[in-house]
């Protein structure tokens, strides 16, 4: 069996989740890209093989699905191959909870600023950075923590139905360190309606990781972060029922549970 047909086995992934696809390395083989989610995302060559990380979106629909890979070589030909992909099911349940009345029916000022706050993240999150700034493993932000409460809750505020869930929820008091997950360049840090004080990292090729509700921030915008560099401290600004750590985790348009990360087979 060659390299090309260990690649094209089936790629399984359930909702929700980050999926690595690996390709050996060959002669004369220029640059590898996927076509997700709209988007050519790039391979990073690393060692003796070509590595891209992509995301499942919690309301993929499951079942079988393609994308195309494409192959180019030094002598200037290209080749594209079709990668099956497999998408599991997951159930997520509903959490209803209950937060300051100003969260749910919002003033016409309150109502205009999470648009723009909208706009302004959906334009972070469209800009794909076209090389990777991490060469190690993620971790999670607050040492020892292995999981998260949440991801992909269908949420209910006050009795009203709301978007899915797109982070973990870390338990953290009020002033527990945070840290990067890994290594980045800062594209936002301030303090934003909906998610109280923010940190947004972009770590490359359209993964980004996000730090909410944060009590304090201590990231500058512009600002490269090394992995485990103190970014903020945990809090409870924002739509919060209490202090914690909303951890989330962005690729192309993937809502991902981020601790997915730390769960990929060579990282």
């Amino acid at each position: 069996m060659g390299a090309l047909e260990l690649l094209l086995a089936s790629l399984v992934a359930a909702q929700g989740q980050a999926l690595e696809i690996i390709y050996p390395d060959e002669p004369g083989l220029a640059s590898v890209e996927v076509f997700w989610s709209g988007r050519d995302v790039p391979f990073v060559h690393h060692g003796n093989r070509w590595l891209a990380i992509v995301g499942v979106d919690l309301d993929t629909t499951p079942g079988a699905h393609q994308v195309d890979v494409t192959f180019h070589y030094h002598d200037g030909h290209s080749r594209v191959a079709p990668q099956p992909v497999s998408v599991d099911k997951k159930q997520f349940p509903t959490t209803e909870l209950k937060v300051e009345d100003r969260y749910v029916e919002l003033s016409p000022e309150d109502q205009a600023r999470a648009d723009r706050e909208t706009e302004e993240t959906l334009a972070i999150y469209a800009t794909l950075t076209p090389e990777a700034y991490w060469t190690q493993p993620f971790q999670s932000p607050i040492p020892g923590a292995v999981d998260g409460r949440n991801f992909g809750h269908r949420r209910v505020f006050n009795g009203q139905p709301r978007a899915p869930h797109a982070g973990a929820d870390l338990r953290a008091t009020t002033g527990t360190p945070i840290y990067a997950a890994n290594r980045g360049r800062v594209v936002l840090a301030k303090e934003l309606f909906y998610s109280g004080n923010a940190v947004f990292i972009d770590h490359g090729l359209g993964l980004y990781s996000t730090y909410l509700h944060l009590s304090d921030i201590k990231v500058a915008p512009g600002t490269i972060v090394e992995r485990g560099a103190l970014i903020g401290l945990a809090g409870a600004t924002g739509r919060v029922t209490g202090p914690h750590l909303h951890w989330g985790v962005r690729i192309i348009d993937a809502r991902v549970d981020p601790f997915s990360l730390l769960k990929l087979p060579s990282e």
